[in-house]
């Protein structure tokens, strides 16, 4: 498959600063979101680095299978509109959008830490699901209908951040997860009409 320069470059960048950090303490612990050091220290940087580093190599993993499979898609979707340095802006801003609300509820809270590039994902995957509702996802080797699998997982995601205790961000993948829709309706509006019109044409 061609296409998705900007996608490659990206998860070239996460796995080398990932694989750096998971042996140097100092260096993930500086690249991480942790809102003390925004709030005190001014370290706005990390709204940002914190979608590059990843708690251990399947954390990192299925982010970046993720990424390669649907972010060559939507980069090329994206391509007429916005170019590949508009992607890159997109994906950027997803990991920023993705963990403001994260970082507004706990900004005075010196125990809590996160970091992983699943807001980012989340956002290119709900991209692609927006004009592919019928594209097949596998989920542990099963085909399952994008548009099934997006119900699913925002269901899931917020049940698990109302319950809490897994040490898992949802709200990142929720927050990702709306990005990536309301980024691609607002850069092509008539894509709301393809939409309904695919998703009622399961078999077109």
């Amino acid at each position: 498959m061609n296409g998705g320069p900007v996608t490659l470059v990206i998860l070239a960048v996460t796995v080398l600063v990932s694989w750096q950090a998971f042996g140097n303490r100092r260096l993930i612990e500086r690249l991480l979101l942790w809102p003390p050091a925004i709030d005190r220290q001014r370290q706005y940087d990390r709204l940002v680095t914190h979608g590059f580093v990843h708690a251990d190599w399947q954390h990192l993993l299925f982010n970046m299978v993720t990424l390669y499979f649907f972010g060559r898609h939507v980069e090329r979707m994206f391509a007429p509109y916005i170019g590949p340095l508009g992607f890159a802006l997109f994906y950027l801003s997803a990991i920023v959008v993705a963990i403001l609300p994260t970082w507004l509820r706990h900004r005075h809270d010196p125990s809590y830490r996160s970091l992983g590039a699943s807001g980012a994902v989340s956002a290119v995957l709900f991209a692609f699901i927006l004009v592919q509702p019928w594209a097949l996802i596998f989920v542990f080797f099963i085909p399952v209908p994008a548009i099934v699998y997006a119900v699913f997982y925002v269901g899931y995601s917020i049940w698990m951040d109302w319950r809490g205790g897994d040490n898992v961000n949802h709200s990142a993948h929720l927050w990702g997860a709306g990005y990536g829709v309301l980024f691609t309706v607002m850069m092509e509006p008539r894509v709301v009409q393809a939409f309904v019109a695919r998703l009622l044409s399961p078999m077109a």
